[in-house]
């Protein structure tokens, strides 16, 4: 088992409010976080951006230890990871969407079993159990 813990504080609110978030890691420390950095294109980061990597690292990881486990000894593997956030008709907001895009370069594995292999990933990592928005998937075997 593993915990990890993160902060945020908000001063002020709504779209006046500025926030800061930080990890016990400390790879983030009072990054700047409010209505301007989620919708308005301001330096700072998002709750969104920070699920889309948690997703890409995450599903990264998960693909890359099963194609270890299948024998693959050698290669790369890049994720973007893109969240939607939409409106709800009731009013608040929603994620709607993960959507996964993996680009690999894995010598001697043919794209049957790549797409299985990433799809597995893709269905057991952490973070997408975490979800339960529509996650999808496109995987691309490079060379």
């Amino acid at each position: 088992m593993t915990t990890n813990t993160a902060t945020a504080r908000y001063d002020g609110f709504g779209k006046a409010g500025k926030g800061a978030i930080s990890t016990k890691s400390g790879v983030l420390a009072d990054q700047p976080f409010g209505f301007g950095t989620r919708f308005d294109g301001e330096p700072g980061t998002n709750p969104e951006e920070l699920i889309a990597a948690a997703h890409a690292a995450c599903f990264t990881m998960a693909t890359s230890f099963a194609l270890a486990q299948a024998g693959h000894a050698d290669g790369s593997l890049a994720t973007e990871c893109t969240v939607t956030l939409k409106p709800q008709s009731g009013g608040g907001f929603a994620v709607t969407l993960s959507a996964l895009l993996l680009t690999a370069t894995v010598p001697g594995i043919d794209d049957a079993e790549f797409q299985r292999i990433a799809a597995e990933a893709k269905a057991n990592c952490p973070i997408s159990k975490l979800f339960t928005c529509e996650i999808t998937l496109e995987a691309e075997l490079a060379g």
